[in-house]
Order: structure tokens, then sequence, then C-alpha cells
């Protein structure tokens, strides 16, 4: 029996190889189990991203929910992970599940539940999902047919892309964006946002909107070395005032300014925290992960906003904003939720409204992230994932927890913080850390510093001491 656990953010695993209709026939079983032990006459809304059989692994999940007697809603052609958690908000359903592995290279594929709150399951409700995993899949897959089911209505099919652009149309006003001074330009890394982008914008530049489950080789990650052309394509234009790039299931988000310049997920956060508390005067907590900056508490201390850190993993953001009034729930990954939307990430709606804050005051990004500055201080960040063995990995992880890391060449250490992975702090504003991927056999390292040359070399040092 392949063993089936969920990490950080649902199960992923590679295509044909672990990742098989049979395991995710397995892991529907269990998952319709649970329903029915919480649930009364339960329901669920399925969906997929563009990557390879995302339909055939959907059906397969259809399938084996309508054999337990579940109603089933499916979208048909790939959507976005946030168009999943809206529905099954909108449609009143007991969960979602969305048939995704994010930004993992082309060759994983995965599998992610959303809750009737429209966002990430609990964990504890993971876990129970996890105990009931039967050791093979019973169900005669071949001979179900999903138009047969449609056809009994046992799967009903909506159209969740067009109830997402009426959420959209809702919320912000499109007309406005076309008819600003500013212009704006779109990479959906050949991601499931793209059809939603170009019906909503048409016009503007649109790049990597084609389906291509390969992405062209590059993992849909919305990092900068994976979005050299979209930064290029900016630069050259010289017209185009903000880029939005989202991830392969559009809930992670990166912005580039006119020059082409990457803004990071730190600074598209503490943006989040200035539009929404300056210009449009509303209060709340603020959320966000281990890895973000520091300079969010700075931030935050001046408006006389909570913070509050928690694990690296949306989904505690997404508990403490069922809890809470969460202003803005964030992390360094780029998964950002604000109050006025879901309590999950959405990469496309924290675009949007960046470009309306932009619209309403008139200024281009850096002149909203000058203004951060003057409260908070310059600063930038790295990160770098290192492929390494694994019993290196378990070297490095062991020396960190026995603290034997008290400096990285000139980098002296002076407080350590261990909350989830270890943070190696070298001044107030200045920290390395290190992390063991939860979905991937890489090792995280990251930096914050006052300049990128700085974290740069604190990145190299932190390399020469744990690798040498």
């Amino acid at each position: 029996m392949e063993t089936i656990k969920f990490g950080t953010d649902g199960w992923r695993a590679v295509i044909a190889k672990d990742f098989t209709t049979e395991n995710v026939a397995r892991i529907a079983k269990a998952t319709a189990d649970w329903l029915l032990k919480n649930h009364k006459n339960p329901s669920a809304v399925i969906g997929h991203d563009c990557r390879f059989a995302g339909a055939l692994f959907a059906e397969t999940v259809a399938k084996v929910f309508s054999a337990a007697g579940i109603k089933v809603y499916m979208h048909q052609g790939f959507i976005s992970t946030p168009m999943i958690s809206l529905g099954a908000l909108k449609l009143k359903t007991n969960i979602g599940v969305v048939i995704t592995a994010s930004h993992n290279p082309p060759d994983y594929n995965g599998y992610k539940l959303k809750g009737s709150h429209g966002g990430p399951l609990a964990e504890e409700s993971l876990r129970e999902i996890e105990a009931l995993l039967p050791e093979q899949n019973k169900i005669n897959l071949e001979i179900v047919k999903i138009n047969d089911l449609i056809h009994k209505k046992q799967i009903e099919i909506v159209d969740l892309e067009q109830m997402y652009i009426d959420h959209v149309h809702a919320n912000f006003d499109i007309s406005a964006f076309q008819k600003s001074k500013f212009h704006f330009a779109f990479d959906a890394m050949y991601g499931s946002g793209q059809n939603v982008m170009r019906r909503l914008f048409p016009d503007i530049d649109l790049l990597h909107c084609e389906h291509n489950p390969t992405f062209k080789g590059i993992a849909p990650e919305p990092l900068h070395k994976n979005l050299l052309e979209f930064s290029e394509h900016i630069n050259k234009s010289g017209k185009i005032d903000c880029g939005l790039a989202v991830d392969g299931d559009a809930d992670r988000i990166a912005l580039y300014d006119s020059k082409g310049n990457y803004i990071d997920s730190h600074h598209i956060i503490l943006i989040l925290i200035h539009y929404l508390s300056k210009y449009k005067k509303m209060k709340g907590k603020i959320v966000t992960g281990f890895s973000s900056t520091v300079k969010v508490e700075k931030l935050c201390n001046h408006y006389k906003l909570e913070v509050q850190r928690v694990r690296i993993g949306f989904k505690d953001i997404c508990k403490i904003m069922l809890k809470e009034d969460v202003l803005v729930g964030g992390e360094e990954s780029g998964g950002i939720a604000i109050k006025t939307h879901l309590p999950e990430r959405d990469g496309i709606w924290m675009g949007l409204t960046i470009w309306q804050f932009m619209i309403e005051t008139g200024l281009n990004l850096s002149e909203i992230i000058n203004e951060i500055y003057a409260l908070t201080g310059s600063f930038a960040y790295q990160r770098s994932d290192l492929r390494i063995e694994e019993s290196l990995k378990q070297q490095i992880i062991k020396k960190c927890e026995n603290k034997e890391y008290t400096s990285f060449g000139v980098f002296k250490v002076e407080r350590f913080d261990y909350f989830d992975g270890y943070k190696f702090f070298i001044n107030e504003n200045e920290w390395i850390m290190i992390r063991p991927s939860g979905t991937e056999p890489v090792l995280r390292t990251y930096a914050e510093a006052t300049s990128i040359e700085r974290a740069k070399e604190m990145l190299d040092a932190c390399y020469a001491t744990i690798i040498g």
C-alpha cells in the first residue's frame, strides 16, 4: 500500500508513479467515508487545473463520491483553486476537491481539499481522512461512466469560472481598470488563471496564457528566476505600469513594477496592509507565516494592528481567519488573503486589489513602496531551494536542532527562533532561515537583509557553513 500523507498544502506525487487513478480513488474513498461520517446528505464540488490527466483524476474522484451517494458538482475544463473554494462557499457544499500540484514541476499532480467556508480544510479533518485510507480501491472505475452519472443527476455540471467572474464584477469596477492611466500585464505561467484574466482583461498584455501541461519545462512557481521572460517583456515595453503573475493553480502571486523589477510576496503583504489600513481605514489582526519579513511588525506597530505569526502553510492562517477579525493573512510563498474576500489564497484577487489601489490613489508601485519604506525602512529578501542528499539534509537539521550554527561566516547569530524551521537572527532586521520542505526533497534557505547584495552574501555564507 502506497503511503498517502497530506503536507502543508495537500497530497502531491509524481504522475503515473504514485499519483495514479488507483491511489486517487483510495484517497477519494477515504474522503467520502469522512463526509458520510460527519455530514448528513453530504455534497462536494470538484475541479482540476491544467496538468496532465486532470480531467481523468477529477472524474475518478467524482465516480467514487457518486458511488458513495454523495452529491457532486463538477466543473468541466480547467479552473483555479480559488474557484473551487468560492464554489464550495456559494454552492454550500461540505467539501471542495481540486486536482492540482500548485507550483510543483510538471510531472507532479496533487489533491487539495477545501472546506465549506471557502478555504483550506482544517488539519484535524485531514488527519481523520488519512486514517480512513483503504489499502486498495475496490471500485471498478472502468464500468462507471461519467455521462451516465450526469444523466442520473448524481453529478451536476456547474460553471465555476463564470461564478468567479461574476464575483469579481460584484466587487471591482472593471471599467475603471480599463479607463485608468495605468497599463497592466498578466503572466499565467501556463496555469489555470489564464482564461479568467483573458475574459476580464482581453486588451492587456497576456503572457503564457496557453494550455501547456509541461509549463515549457519551468515549474509554475512565481519566483523571479521563473519569470525572466515576463520581466524582460515589461522592461522592453516601457508602457506597462504593473505586471501580475500567478502560479499554476492561481492562488499565489508575484508582481513587477514598470521597469520589470520583481516585487516579492513580503512587499505585497505590506502593500495590502498599507492600502487597507491607511486608505480604506480598515482594522483587523495581521496573520503571517514564520518566514515573512520582520517589517510586518514595524508597519503594524505604526497602524496599531496586532500581529500573529503562525507555522508555514496557509491552513493555519485560515483557521484564525475563521475565528477572528483578520485584515490580511499572508505567507512568504505568495499565498495571501484579505478580509473582504475568502479565507483563502487568491493571486488574481490580490493582484486586482493592488491594481485598484493604484487606480484610486494614482500612485505607481514604486511610489507605494516608498511610502511603506518611510515607515519601515527598506529591505531585501532572498530564498534558495537546495536539492541535496537526504543524509546530508538530516545532518544539517540535527545541527540546527542542537544550535551548533552560531555564525555563518562573518555573520554572527544573536538569537535563535525555532517555531517552524530554524531562524538565525543576525540583528533586529536581518536573519537567515533553514527549513526542510514538506512536499519536496529539498532544503529551503532564506535571508532577509538591508540590501539584496547583503542578503545574497548571507545565503552564500550559509551554504559555505552547512555544506562546506
